[in-house]
């Protein structure tokens, strides 16, 4: 970290430079490889196919490629806009998630499996829920790094609960308990990252717990819980989604069974281009590459958490309130990214009961696609690295100068 002078003094700053070499590597070889697993689990007319009217065997690689196209553009858009913009337009966006959320209850909401929670858009269905997730977290590093956040007082931490609060109310309309629970953890995340009191977010947690367990009692989610502690005692029903990835991953072993040999995306593991191709991945190139998968996930978050230490050394003057959103701005990308792969490996695995969660870059599915390549725009652009405390400087200097001069005329005329 280096300083340049100034009239308000020394101020930290960050040498603007390229994007980070090896995030872009992690990025591109993820979407690569989710593109020819994509592939690989559907270029099979399953029956299900079938029954859809699919009898293009490239259908679904060919609208993933589509996304991944899009998702790139989404990508090198961000990446030119100026971090602290995003910033300061984070309640327009959250509150433009929250209308494109609530165009789910309209005629544009698309339903499916019993939840409605897509709206149809040329030339495909987009989740807003995927959305909401990055928009709350532009919005809490926005709403973090502000002179008056103090996280030693309980209403301004409040009011990122409450946000949080309102949309999860949303979310179990559609219903997407998944959604509640991965906002849920960004937001307590961020806020511990912000120092908020210990004792806030055990009350937050010792609130939440009830209506997590009341949440979880309803039927259907209660009897994934019951089907997750033992899948084999229902394997024809409840636990054979489960039974089916056990299968796959078994299967494939330490090394595979070979790139397009997998059997158990012939109609047998529901949603294996989906929510469940790391099982795919497991069966067909073994643990080797089912390993290489989760390390990648792990060097992206960890490249994410040194991104986001590079702005931490001006945390000692609350002017530089730039640095500080682009610290919990990375931080929270980080975060989403790393807890939506986590989650996934879970669930495939059977370390957590089954939630339809896509793993990001390499499940089919356009909206969470789109969204987390954008995510990575902004992560890029942060690692480029630029002077922004600059702009706050040259406005505490106008500032300062506005103050002498309002005082210089009153000591002299003695009033405004």
């Amino acid at each position: 970290m280096k300083s340049f002078e100034s009239s308000g003094g020394a101020v930290p700053y960050i040498d603007a430079g390229k994007p980070d070499k090896w995030l872009m590597l992690l990025i591109a070889l993820l979407v690569g490889f989710g593109a020819l697993m994509i592939y690989s689990s559907t270029s099979v007319i399953t029956p299900v196919m079938a029954k859809k009217n699919i009898i293009n065997p490239l259908y679904y690689f060919k609208r993933h490629l589509f996304t991944i196209c899009m998702g790139a553009m989404g990508l090198l858009i961000v990446y030119r806009i100026r971090p602290g913009l995003l910033g300061r337009l984070s309640p327009v966006l959250l509150l433009f998630s929250f209308g494109l959320l609530v165009l789910v209850f309209t005629k544009l909401g698309i339903s499916a499996g019993g939840a409605t929670r897509w709206i149809r858009l040329w030339p495909s269905t987009f989740q807003p829920s995927e959305l909401v997730k990055l928009s709350m977290v532009v919005f809490l590093a926005w709403y973090l790094s502000r002179p008056y956040y103090d996280p030693d007082n309980f209403w301004p931490t409040m009011l990122p609960v409450g946000v949080m609060g309102v949309f999860q109310a949303v979310f179990l309309q559609q219903p997407d308990f998944g959604a509640v629970i991965t906002l849920g953890i960004i937001t307590v995340g961020m806020l511990f990252l912000s120092g908020m009191r210990l004792r806030y977010l055990l009350s937050l947690m010792s609130l939440a717990i009830p209506a997590v367990i009341y949440l979880a009692m309803e039927p259907y989610r209660l009897k994934r819980i019951t089907s997750f502690l033992d899948p084999w005692s229902d394997a024809r029903g409840s636990g054979f989604q489960l039974v089916q990835s056990y299968i796959a991953l078994g299967r494939g072993g330490f090394d595979g069974v070979g790139l397009g040999e997998s059997m158990q995306k012939l109609a047998f593991l529901p949603e294996m281009h989906t929510d469940f191709i790391f099982s795919i991945i497991g069966e067909e190139l073994g643990f080797l590459a089912a390993g290489g998968l989760v390390s990648a996930f792990l060097l992206l978050f960890l490249r994410g958490i040194q991104i986001a230490g590079r702005f931490n050394d001006s945390f000692n003057d609350n002017r530089f309130t730039d640095d500080r959103f682009n610290y919990y701005l990375a931080y929270g990308i980080s975060l989403m990214i790393a807890l939506q792969g986590l989650v996934n490996f879970g669930v495939v695995t059977g370390l957590l009961p089954t939630k339809g969660l896509p793993l990001p870059f390499i499940s089919y599915g356009g909206s969470s696609l789109l969204v987390n390549l954008t995510a990575m725009g902004i992560l890029l652009r942060l690692s480029k690295g630029e002077a922004a405390n600059q702009y706050n400087d040259r406005t505490g200097d106008r500032f300062s100068e506005a103050i002498s001069r309002k005082k210089a005329r009153r000591a002299v005329y003695g009033g405004v």
